[in-house]
């Protein structure tokens, strides 16, 4: 066993009562709450057939299979190294294995039509961070969606995100993952920001993204006044999709919700 899978299994194993301070029961109620912002950040990202076939790699202690599940998504699949994490997760969903990602990732192919990998690729080194996009890619029905959740270099607060967990490896930016995505085969990638939602979740939530889009213009003047561009991500978390490319002719599995 390398130096790297030491220090993870050391860490991995009581990840969820050490690092998250996770209670032995799903919070159920917790959950929903927090599920209530992604239905705005996933929005039209989302197959329309209830019985696609999903797998959320990392899945932790089960937040968001508890989101696709009370949207009514019944054909759902988990992964997750932490063995703590997976006793968690399977309160929401029995159909969650404890293993390597990439492993099992490569154990299966064109299964797949969403794949979601939330807080995971910045907890890989760089060849593993290949392998699985790759195995994503491999993973993924022709036409399948791959989501990604990551925390965001280009944030001002970039470094404080990188260094937070001692688990992190490596950290992006919207353009450093979407080249990444096209090169493993995920076509059209989007990167949207992570912030307020701006309706549908609280009257306090709509009042912060007012705010924060005086914020965000104050950054984009200064990115311009610097460089003479601008990014368009600057949240500290981002999310980011794309597909798998359809063989010549065929076209995607699953249609995606259409977006509000």
């Amino acid at each position: 066993m390398n130096a790297t899978a030491v220090y993870r299994s050391r860490i991995y194993d009581s990840y969820a009562s050490k690092f998250q301070q996770a209670a032995a029961t799903f919070d159920a109620r917790q959950a929903a709450q927090w599920g209530r912002a992604y239905d705005w950040y996933l929005r039209g990202w989302l197959p329309e057939d209830r019985e696609a076939a999903i797998l959320d790699v990392g899945c932790g202690n089960g937040k968001l299979l508890h989101f696709y599940k009370s949207r009514g998504y019944t054909n759902l699949t988990g992964v997750d190294v932490s063995p703590e994490q997976v006793r968690l997760a399977r309160q929401v969903c029995e159909q969650v294995h404890q293993a390597d990602v990439l492993e099992y990732l490569a154990s299966v192919s064109s299964e797949f039509d969403l794949i979601t990998g939330f807080d995971i690729i910045e907890h890989l080194v760089k060849d593993e961070v290949l392998a699985f996009l790759d195995g994503c890619a491999n993973a993924l029905r022709p036409g399948g969606r791959l989501i990604l959740q990551t925390p965001n270099a280009a944030t001002p607060w970039g470094s404080e995100l990188r260094y937070g967990d001692f688990t992190h490896e490596v950290c992006f930016q919207d353009h450093s993952l979407s080249h990444l995505l096209e090169l493993c085969g995920i076509q059209g990638s989007e990167s949207r920001e992570m912030g307020p939602v701006p309706w549908g979740y609280s009257l306090k939530s709509t009042a912060r993204w007012c705010v924060w889009q005086a914020i965000r213009a104050g950054l984009k003047v200064y990115c311009i006044a610097e460089t003479g561009r601008t990014n368009q991500i600057f949240t500290r978390v981002f999310v980011a999709s794309g597909t798998k490319r359809a063989a010549a002719g065929q076209r995607p599995t699953i249609p995606q919700e259409e977006s509000p």
